[in-house]
């Protein structure tokens, strides 16, 4: 992990740790590095979008002084999913992209993600050089003056482009599914309804009037006990969930169910190996996708591949080895025949495609999993002390109790998250009642330690 850029770009509480000044020299370093391939004299171009957080605005703007302070142009799209920000620097020729979110953390934080101009996350050793220019060799970086500074300008029909491509990938049949949809109040309150009434279905769009300061605030994939109520209650066929900047989709059954990333993956690529189009039968998840996803995959003919937790190093070993369907539990789910990054609509085009055709209710789907008992427990620590708690004594004497109490019946996983100050703490096993006892430990045993 870099000094400025985690998993998932950078991230902080907006204004006094993700600054207003950090944002403008992040502009400035990456459009000098993700654009020296440009000729003498030639401008580059980024696009920038955003979700709804009120301080979006304020950093959207310092990051157009970044950009245009070395030369380059900024266009704006708007609010708009972090996917739609892939999709069109890619489509459209932009030589990189930006996009102003902290995703599924709540109002207070805000995060800059980077896009190359094939519409990929950023690796990690490009990263590094923008990191090391902004915090390094700040006086190498060259300012612009006179008619050499860049021009800002607004992509008008962002959205309505990126509805469209993903209407191209829907696979729709009957058209008499009811469902509903939770924008979280984030950048899928921008697109969704028009996606919806584009593939012609009929749903229910909730949580999608953003006020500034209710992002993912009791909503969306991070609190989707108000889906699984809303479903239930309505008679739905289905629901799904995104996050705030639309780039996760968890769903619900008929019953108020949840069918987490691990199910989604499982069902969906169960259905494009039937169709002849599962890449080497083949998906990959990370090390946190439950035992139960596993047996699936396995009595289905479907190969797993699992990667460190982190959709980046998902999509790393899809490039890698031909794969075309990867993703996280949390719901961060890669189609790699439509899409470079992790797309929440796009899984609910999939998801919607797959039902509309089949005689099965999505709670069928869901019943032929037999999930593990898994426990996660996040604990907060301080900035101090990010990165010791695998050198701490204590907790790793904690963590090898509880592998040996689990023996084989079970697993552990401890890490960090690259997002937020805190140590994840996940055990999974046959006995609920030792998965309980032993994260509680582990995760009381650093807070001991660490708070």
């Amino acid at each position: 992990m870099g000094r400025l850029f985690g998993t998932d770009g950078a991230r902080g509480v907006a204004i006094t740790e993700l600054t207003c000044e950090l944002a403008m020299n992040i502009g400035r370093a990456a459009a000098i590095v993700l654009t020296k391939h440009k000729a003498a004299g030639e401008k580059a171009k980024l696009f920038i979008g955003k979700d709804t957080r009120v301080s979006s605005d304020i950093l959207e703007s310092a990051l157009i002084s970044g950009i245009m302070s070395v030369g380059a142009d900024a266009v704006l799209l708007g609010v708009v999913p972090t996917p739609a920000v892939a999709y069109l620097v890619k489509n459209e020729g932009a030589d990189a992209g930006v996009m102003i979110s902290a995703s599924h953390n709540s109002v207070e934080y805000n995060g800059i993600k980077l896009f190359a101009g094939s519409g990929l996350k950023l690796p990690d050793d490009v990263e590094n050089e923008i990191e090391a220019l902004i915090l390094d060799r700040p006086e190498t970086i060259q300012l612009k003056d006179g008619t050499a500074v860049g021009r800002v300008s607004v992509m008008q029909n962002a959205a309505e482009k990126y509805v469209g491509h993903l209407a191209d990938a829907a696979d729709i049949g009957r058209h008499d599914l009811r469902i509903a949809a939770d924008c979280a109040n984030g950048s899928a309150s921008a697109t969704a309804s028009s996606l919806f009434a584009k593939l012609g279905v009929q749903c229910d769009v909730i949580n999608a009037v953003p006020d500034g300061c209710n992002i993912n605030e009791n909503c969306g994939s991070t609190h989707i006990g108000v889906l699984c109520e809303r479903v239930k209650s309505g008679g739905y066929d289905f629901g799904v969930a995104f996050d705030g900047d639309a780039d996760r989709c968890l769903a619900v059954d008929e019953n108020g169910n949840i069918v987490d990333g691990d199910k989604l993956i499982a069902i969906v690529a169960n259905d494009m190996k039937a169709r002849g189009t599962l890449a080497k039968d083949t998906a990959v998840v990370t090390v946190m996708s439950n035992l139960g996803f596993h047996t699936y995959m396995k009595e289905h003919g479907i190969s797993t591949v699992c990667t460190t937790v982190g959709d980046r190093y998902v999509l790393e070993e899809m490039l890698k080895s031909g794969y075309n369907i990867g993703g996280e539990q949390s719901g961060h789910i890669i189609f790699l025949d439509h899409a470079t990054t992790g797309d929440g609509q796009l899984t609910a085009v999939k998801l919607i495609s797959l039902l509309s055709h089949s005689e099965k209710k999505l709670s069928e789907y869901n019943a032929e999993f037999a999930d593990y008992p898994q426990l996660l427990i996040n604990v907060r620590i301080t900035d101090e002390n990010k990165g010791k708690w695998d050198k701490n004594s204590a907790i790793m004497s904690a963590i090898k109790d509880a592998e040996t109490a689990l023996g084989a019946n079970g697993r552990v996983l401890v890490r960090e998250s690259g997002t937020e100050p805190l140590v994840r703490v996940m055990i999974e096993g046959k006995d609920a009642a030792m998965v309980e006892k032993y994260t509680n430990m582990i995760a009381d045993t650093v807070r001991a330690e660490f708070c």
